[in-house]
């Protein structure tokens, strides 16, 4: 893939959301050992945080959304981390942590909505493993939160 993250972004035309405060005792990104490691991040879709839980309040294609909302914030707190997207090498590992209903399955579904993201802006290298579990309760009263660990090419 010659093109880069950046472009990717604008050729999908997506904005990175201005990096979101920490709200607890943490900090957004966390450099070690060659690897960026970006605390969870919630739903915000055009500024605005999604509430809800699927299967009762929210559909798989608005949970996709969030999903999506939050793949964009652990992008935008990748740069700010990082000075450019061009550093990660490789997304690793995405968590995603969905509040639904005891029934609701599909939450895979709703974290494709980052890990498409990925994909779409870093090509094969997009391409991670991840995990994709319900909860009862999320931050905020948020629908999604998720987390991600990327390997850095060299500074």
């Amino acid at each position: 893939m010659t093109e880069t993250p950046a472009t990717r972004l604008a050729e999908l035309g997506l904005t990175l959301p201005a990096p979101a405060a920490p709200v607890a005792a943490y900090v957004p990104t966390v450099e070690a050992g060659g690897f960026l490691y970006v605390s969870g991040q919630v739903s915000f879709v055009d500024g605005a945080l999604v509430k809800g839980k699927l299967g009762a309040d929210l559909s798989v294609e608005q949970g996709f959304a969030a999903a999506q909302g939050c793949g964009l914030m652990l992008l935008a707190q990748a740069q700010a981390a990082l000075g450019s997207l061009d550093r990660i090498a490789r997304v690793v590992k995405l968590g995603a942590f969905v509040a639904c209903t005891p029934d609701f399955t599909d939450q895979p579904k709703v974290a494709n909505g980052a890990s498409e993201l990925m994909v779409a802006v870093f090509g094969e290298t997009g391409k991670h493993s991840r995990s994709a579990v319900g909860v009862p309760s999320l931050p905020l009263g948020c629908a999604v939160e998720i987390d991600a660990v990327f390997a850095l090419h060299p500074a």
